[in-house]
C-alpha cells in the first residue's frame, strides 16, 4: 500500500512540472498567435517569422495591398506574401517594411527586432558568414528550391524562402529563393540593414536595402 499510495502522489507532480516547462518555451503576440524560441549561444530568437498585424501597444499596423500604394508608403506597413495569409500566414509569415521596424514596438513586450550587431553576433557564433546560413535554414526543399545549399538547421531557426516585397512596384519576388530578414539598424536616410539567405547559398549575407522593401521579421529577447 505504501508503494501504491508514493506513485499516486508523485505522477501528478511529474506532470505539472513537464507542463510548465513546454509553457516556457511559447510567446505569443497582440493577435494572440503563439510561437516557440529557441537558444543560439547566448541570444534567445523566435523559430517563425513574425505574423503580428498590431504593434505591442495594440495600435494596428496598416495593411497595404497595392502595390504602388506600397511602394509609396513612408509610415509602418505589413502585408501577406501574394496578398493570400489563407496560404502564406501560418508558415511564412508578414512582410513588413523598415518604417514599421522602426516604430520599435514591432515584436511583443520584452523582445525587439536585432541590430545589426546583434544578427552580426549570431553569424560569427556559428562560425561566419560562409557557412550561417545552412546552419539556419529549413532543410529539404519543401520551402527552398534545389539545391538549398548547406541547409542542415542545426539551430533550428528554421528560416524558410519567405521571397519579399520588392520596393519600387509592390510586386511580390523570388518566394522558395530568397529570404530577407530586418535589423533595427539604419544604413542612410533611405536604407537600413538586413540578413539575407539564398537556395543557392551556404552563407548568410548581412547588407543594406532599401526601406519599403518588404522583409520577414525575426524577434529577439531583450
Amino acid at each position: 500500500m505504501r508503494q501504491t499510495f508514493f506513485i499516486f502522489l508523485f505522477l501528478p507532480v511529474l506532470i505539472f512540472l513537464t507542463s510548465c516547462e513546454k509553457k516556457k518555451d511559447l510567446l505569443i503576440d497582440g493577435d494572440g498567435n503563439v510561437y516557440k524560441t529557441i537558444n543560439i549561444g547566448s541570444q534567445e530568437w523566435l523559430t517563425e517569422n513574425l505574423k503580428t498585424t498590431k504593434y505591442n501597444d495594440g495600435t494596428p499596423i496598416t495593411l497595404i495591398t497595392e502595390g504602388n500604394e506600397w511602394s509609396l508608403a513612408t509610415a509602418g506597413a505589413y502585408c501577406w506574401y501574394d496578398n493570400n495569409p489563407a496560404i502564406y500566414k501560418d508558415t511564412l509569415g508578414a512582410l513588413y517594411n523598415w518604417y514599421a521596424v522602426d516604430t520599435r514596438k514591432l515584436c511583443p513586450k520584452g523582445w525587439h527586432v536585432p541590430s545589426g550587431e546583434e544578427w552580426t553576433t549570431m553569424i560569427t557564433y556559428l562560425g561566419g558568414d560562409d557557412v550561417a546560413g545552412g546552419k539556419l535554414k529549413y532543410i529539404g526543399t519543401d520551402y527552398w528550391l534545389y539545391p538549398n545549399e548547406g541547409a542542415t538547421n542545426e539551430t533550428s531557426f528554421s528560416a524558410l524562402g519567405a521571397g519579399f516585397r520588392f520596393y519600387l512596384d509592390g510586386d511580390f519576388r523570388k518566394i522558395g529563393i530568397d529570404s530577407y530578414f530586418w535589423s533595427s539598424s539604419e544604413a542612410t536616410n533611405t536604407t537600413a540593414y538586413r540578413l539575407g539567405l539564398n537556395h543557392f547559398i551556404e552563407g548568410a549575407l548581412y547588407s543594406t536595402s532599401t526601406k519599403p522593401h518588404g522583409f520577414s521579421v525575426r524577434c529577439m529577447k531583450d
